[in-house]
């Protein structure tokens, strides 16, 4: 059905920035071919049929080898995930254990520990999804996960220089163009912001695709590299080389989430891009698939 899916035309496109974080650059020109992608991240309900269908269990979900967590506490090796915590006040930007804990039982159904539930967020994003959860989702709908040049064309929707996805300038005070952070990172946020919404709830972007921009980080198939235009080739080069003791490959995320504070991570724009390990789930990663087969997508 196409009122659920966005047709991208195959296209030469400008891709990269050279005016904002390192990782970015360099600006140039890729190529893509047409595809379909869905207009809204994948959705907690939708996530919930293929569990349902499949019964699949989630990285997060599974016993923790103490092997591959050389060092661990022995409190954080139990089934969990990393979970965005609001600060009492002001705090050092500089370090993110100060808002992101490692929490047993959170999950999918689960996002904010043991305790809570998808109630009244069936709409919402799925999050604490690791890339293996993403990856079996999209084998099991018949689709696939775009790569990061197709993620980033797509949310230019066809505006090749823009830092954003509606245009250049930044959003005015009385527009709600993507939910990221408003207010003071991480611990007041303006009324309706500082955590998922649900998909669709801002504006889409030109190729009529919805939270390009914000709510969660996305998942893309490309191994992390620091230089963007030459990529890595293998899962060893995406190695975080400041954490030799976790031999983890890392993969592309996209988009930026409700977590992107101006004054902090001005990460809510087309050309930005963040390494993730590829067996971490987060409460602000989600992912959205694609269809590369030319016509009206099922």
């Amino acid at each position: 059905m196409t009122d659920r899916w966005a047709w991208i035309p195959p296209q030469i496109a400008t891709v990269g920035s050279d005016r904002h974080y390192p990782e970015e650059a360099p600006v140039r020109e890729v190529s893509v071919g047409g595809f379909w992608m869905q207009k809204h991240q994948v959705s907690n309900s939708q996530f919930a049929a293929f569990v349902d269908a499949t019964g699949y269990v989630t990285v997060a979900e599974r016993p923790l080898n103490p092997v591959d967590y050389p060092g661990a506490p022995p409190e954080n090796l139990h089934p969990g995930s990393m979970v965005f915590r609001r600060t009492e006040g002001p705090v050092d930007l500089r370090h993110i254990n100060l808002w992101w804990r490692w929490t047993p039982g959170a999950c999918w159904n689960h996002p904010r520990g043991p305790r809570s539930s998808l109630k009244n967020r069936g709409d919402h994003p799925v999050v604490h999804v690791a890339f293996e959860d993403a990856a079996a989702y999209a084998d099991w709908a018949g689709l696939g996960l775009p790569t990061e040049a197709q993620w980033e064309v797509a949310a230019r929707g066809g505006r090749a220089h823009s830092t954003y996805t509606w245009g250049e300038v930044p959003e005015g005070p009385n527009q709600r163009l993507a939910n990221y952070w408003h207010g003071e990172f991480p611990y007041l946020p303006d009324t309706g912001y500082g955590q998922t919404t649900p998909v669709g709830s801002f504006p889409a972007n030109d190729y009529g695709l919805f939270d390009m921009a914000g709510n969660v980080w996305e998942w893309t198939l490309d191994w992390y590299s620091e230089n963007s235009a030459a990529g890595s080739c293998c899962a060893a080069d995406s190695y975080d080389p400041d954490q030799t003791q976790f031999r983890i490959p890392r993969k592309v995320v996209k988009g930026g989430s409700f977590l992107c504070a101006d004054s902090y991570c001005q990460r809510y724009r087309p050309a930005a891009r963040r390494p993730q390990m590829v067996d971490t789930g987060m409460s602000h990663i989600g992912f959205r698939c694609i269809n590369a087969v030319e016509g009206p997508a099922e």
